[in-house]
């Protein structure tokens, strides 16, 4: 078993622990990183709902949760006892066990993102990482896979069929709805997504996340190494990917009631719910980690486990804070998008840009593995880039005024038929 072990985890993970025998010692370690990863993720999801309704309580003028505990930090474990205590309603239309199913797998997926997050570790001076835990050296994250990015691609569309199932199992129109809805919204995005991050893995020239953090030290932050287009693009397709506003359209109250989750009570929704910010935190993780530098940052000369371990996990920390903070700030300003514009955001404009950018910086880096004229080289990708682009407003401008030209004709049949009715 040990010998099977041995050859199968060089295929699965790059951790340098894993690289030999595996004994007692090895799973222990990775148990520890098990416990302390999730189990630290659990907290500061919690910390983050408290964060997210007093920040936009501070920005609306109101006080926010401030009686469970000191400054309402257990308000969040008060809701959750709530929700526990509650009595657990299955509908009579719905389909059992794909009802019971579906919030298991909204809320997994996010849970193994977050596994292939480093958090920790010294990426400065050449430096890859590798930390000594229990005398084992190894990567400050769960795993390291060599198909990490595409573990988080595939953990993303495995969450659209939590949604999915949830609603159609619900046995009711509405969440039927909402979920149909977030299938579309989701599929969209997540084209524009994974072209984005092409772009960062034609930088990076690997898969794994380690070794993308790893490229990334010393400031060489994929932020401005890919031209700080796949960011954004990035960004806005991770906002709708999560359902959050100004793309929450598939618990739009004002027509679906709730959404996908409306049938769900106690601690069914409670699972949703928290899968939302769970998803929020792993999303903030991963674009730190593919755009920031992950947890490489300056040193200031420190050595020791300082180096190693605290000042790299208090830039991460820092980093994701930011984009939490983003996220909320979203949420208390952005109004709602309507359906339409959400399509034609992501399908006239975010997959065009992304994909027209990848293929600019593809053209760039064969320029320099050909050790071609780099100057000519990139402008006649940016022209190729401009062409794309004034191609697609041309064609976007096209489609509003043959839309715009038929609800005209259609409000002068309309009038005529009530000049005829007179």
């Amino acid at each position: 078993m040990s010998a099977l072990l041995s050859a199968v985890t060089p295929l699965l993970a790059l951790d340098p622990m894993l690289e030999g025998d595996i004994g007692f010692t090895q799973v222990l370690v990775v148990l520890l990183k098990v416990l302390v990863a999730f189990g630290g993720l659990l907290v500061t999801v919690i910390i983050f709902i408290w964060f997210e309704r007093k920040v936009i309580a501070d920005m609306q003028n109101r006080l926010g949760p401030n009686r469970a505990g000191p400054f309402g930090l257990l308000q969040t474990v008060a809701d959750g006892l709530k929700l526990i205590l509650k009595e657990d309603l299955l509908p009579e239309r719905a389909d059992k066990p794909v009802f019971k199913l579906a919030p298991f797998l909204m809320l997994i997926p996010a849970f193994l993102t977050f596994a292939i997050v480093p958090i920790a570790g010294n990426f400065n001076d050449g430096n890859d990482g590798v930390v000594t835990i229990l005398g084992q050296e190894t990567f400050m994250q769960v795993a390291d896979p060599q198909i990490g990015i595409l573990l988080f691609l595939a953990m993303s569309s495995v969450a659209i069929y939590g949604v999915v199932l949830a609603g159609w199992s619900s046995g009711s129109k509405y969440p039927l709805l909402g979920s149909v809805r977030a299938s579309s919204q989701m599929i969209s995005y997540e084209a524009a997504l994974g072209l984005s991050i092409g772009s960062v893995l034609l930088i990076a020239g690997s898969l794994s996340t380690n070794a993308i953090v790893a490229g990334q030290a010393g400031w060489q932050w994929n932020l401005w190494m890919t031209g700080l287009v796949p960011f954004v693009i990035f960004l806005i397709a991770g906002t709708a990917e999560l359902n959050r506003p100004p793309f929450d359209l598939v618990e739009a109250e004002q027509e679906l009631v709730g959404g996908f989750h409306t049938e769900y009570s106690a601690f069914r929704f409670a699972m949703f719910f928290i899968a939302e910010f769970l998803n929020t935190v792993t999303m903030s993780a991963i674009i730190v980690t593919l755009f920031f530098g992950g947890p490489s940052g300056p040193d200031f000369g420190i050595t020791g486990w300082v180096s190693d371990y605290v000042l790299p996990f208090v830039w991460f920390f820092l980093k994701v804070l930011v984009f939490l903070f983003m996220f909320v700030a979203f949420r208390a300003t952005l109004p709602r998008l309507r359906y339409d514009q959400l399509m034609d955001l992501g399908w006239k404009l975010l997959i065009p840009l992304a994909l027209g950018w990848f293929l600019v910086l593809t053209v760039v880096r064969v320029a320099a593995d050909e050790e071609l004229a780099a100057v000519e080289v990139l402008g006649v990708g940016v022209l190729a880039f401009l062409g794309l682009l004034v191609g697609g407003g041309l064609l976007l401008l096209s489609i509003r005024a043959s839309a715009a030209k038929r609800a005209a004709a259609a409000a002068e049949d309309a009038a005529d038929e009530s000049e005829g009715v007179r």
